[in-house]
């Protein structure tokens, strides 16, 4: 975690500044993925995907036998889990996320952890007072087997 000296935003985020590159940052969230949230997410998105939503389908006709929590929710949970510990308050945007992996599936009624590296930061060209941080999101099951890895360009707000 960041030093105890750091002066965060009022919501809790680091400030371009704060960001270390090699720091590695254990999230203190974790979360059990549901069948409900990968029923919701699916239909929220307009996924009709057998592999998420029919449980009969999963267990006749996929080597997993039983449905993989969906991808993009995944993604989103890896990411979201991140925001307390670094960026809520101090987030000015996403640019982008490269470099995404699922190396290992994450089924209903796994266990979510995830960390969070700093990969490397640079001042921002087009506007003095921010940052883009480069950070590497990585998420593991209940088992400590790595479920997803995402690259994230973050674009951060310099302490005022």
């Amino acid at each position: 975690m960041a030093q105890a000296t750091t002066t965060r935003h009022p919501r809790g985020g680091l400030y371009f500044e704060d960001f270390v590159p090699g720091e590695v940052f254990e999230h203190r969230l974790t979360r059990t993925v549901t069948q409900m949230d990968n029923m919701l997410f699916s239909n929220m998105t307009l996924n009709p995907q057998p592999l998420h939503i029919d449980r009969h389908f999963c267990e006749q006709e996929t080597e997993w036998g039983k449905p993989l929590m969906n991808s993009l929710f995944t993604l989103g949970l890896m990411i979201g889990i991140s925001v307390n510990d670094l960026t809520v308050g101090t987030t000015i945007a996403n640019l982008g996320m490269t470099e995404v992996k699922f190396p290992h599936p994450l089924f209903e009624g796994d266990t979510v952890h995830s960390t969070t590296e700093v990969l490397s930061k640079r001042e921002s060209k087009s506007r003095p007072k921010a940052g883009i941080v480069d950070l590497l999101h990585r998420a593991y099951n209940q088992d400590n087997k790595l479920v997803a890895e995402c690259r994230r360009q973050a674009y951060m707000r310099m302490r005022p």
